[in-house]
């Protein structure tokens, strides 16, 4: 008999991603409407002493499988090891984070089990025992609520959509073996700029479009590293060359849910509308007053960024004065 809920927390180097707390806090909530508890799966190597801090988010149960096998975090071997710990526990929801490595892990776990999935999900709530999904649809034109019918089902939600809210709870440490596999992946090499701030979990997002010009985006690092915010781009402005695409903003980027995002230089594109269109406050900078982003945005300036965005920067130094 299916029960509980289980969390499987995303880590890197050790240290667990904010979207994992997040989906323990929503875990908690659904788990306590059933009455059921709420068990997390730290998977990885040399994970053990920190894994122990998932008690703070909620969790009963910290299932941890530390493994030299999964230091890497390569799907094959990853969703071999979670797939049995799922097996193994029956629970009745999977929760995970719609992330790069979590959107790759859900989809091959659905497979695995056959089980249903709801991807890059923004609201959850429980109606007559069934699980309800609420997940953006067509590059974002519509929000569908969708049940999902079977256990378990796997869930992955959209980073910075949920709340997390510390909720001190038993964090009993169970040690586990997993068996990862005949290993086909090998990680050939690993490149992390760990003094940026991940697009997808930051509360501020600064964006920059066609209208920067070029690859100069000083104004708008400027202003994220005062906010301690993140830089993102529209798709034209990474085809451009001028930002990376791990900075992309859009439907064949990343999607991202801040609390706050400045769309500077970006007419609107229905696709880059797609990757934020679950931002809580969007403003929007553009010299053209018919772009089309500013259908979409809580506040608008018709001007040029490179006036408009300075004078931001220096009202906020004044506020933080």
């Amino acid at each position: 008999m299916a029960n509980g809920v289980l969390v499987i927390a995303e880590q890197s180097g050790g240290v667990f991603r904010k979207v994992t707390f997040e989906a323990l806090s929503e875990a908690r909530k659904l788990a306590d409407t059933l009455g059921d508890n709420v068990s997390v799966a730290a998977i990885g190597s040399g994970i053990t002493d920190t894994a122990a801090g998932l008690s703070a988010y909620g969790a009963d149960r910290i299932l941890v499988a530390d493994n030299n096998d999964l230091a890497d975090c390569l799907n094959d071997a990853y969703s071999l090891a979670t797939a049995a710990i799922i097996e193994k526990e029956a629970p009745r929801i999977v929760l995970l984070g719609a992330t790069s490595q979590g959107k790759d892990l859900a989809a091959r776990l659905a497979a695995r089990l056959d089980a249903p999935l709801g991807m890059d999900c923004v609201a959850l709530h429980m109606e007559n025992g069934s699980l309800t999904i609420t997940r953006n649809m067509y590059g974002g034109k519509l929000l569908v609520d969708l049940e999902l019918c079977g256990v378990p089902a796997i869930v992955a939600i959209r980073p910075n959509a949920f709340g997390a809210t510390p909720v001190q709870a038993a964090g009993q440490v169970e040690p586990i073996s997993v068996d990862t596999g005949s290993r086909r992946l090998a990680l050939l090499e690993k490149n992390l700029d760990t003094s940026k701030i991940e697009l997808t979990e930051a509360d501020i997002v600064i964006s920059g479009g066609r209208g920067m010009g070029g690859p100069d985006y000083c104004l708008l690092e400027d202003l994220a590293a005062l906010v301690n915010g993140a830089v993102g781009a529209s798709r034209s402005a990474v085809d451009e060359g001028w930002r990376p695409a791990s900075d992309q903003v859009g439907q064949t980027g990343k999607t991202v849910s801040p609390t706050l995002y400045i769309a500077c230089g970006i007419s609107g594109a229905i696709q880059h509308l797609a990757g934020m269109s679950s931002s809580k406050v969007v403003v929007a900078i553009n010299k053209d007053p018919e772009a089309p982003i500013f259908s979409k945005a809580d506040y608008g300036v018709v001007g040029n960024l490179f006036e408009m965005v300075p004078l931001i920067t220096e009202e906020i130094k004044k506020l933080k004065e």
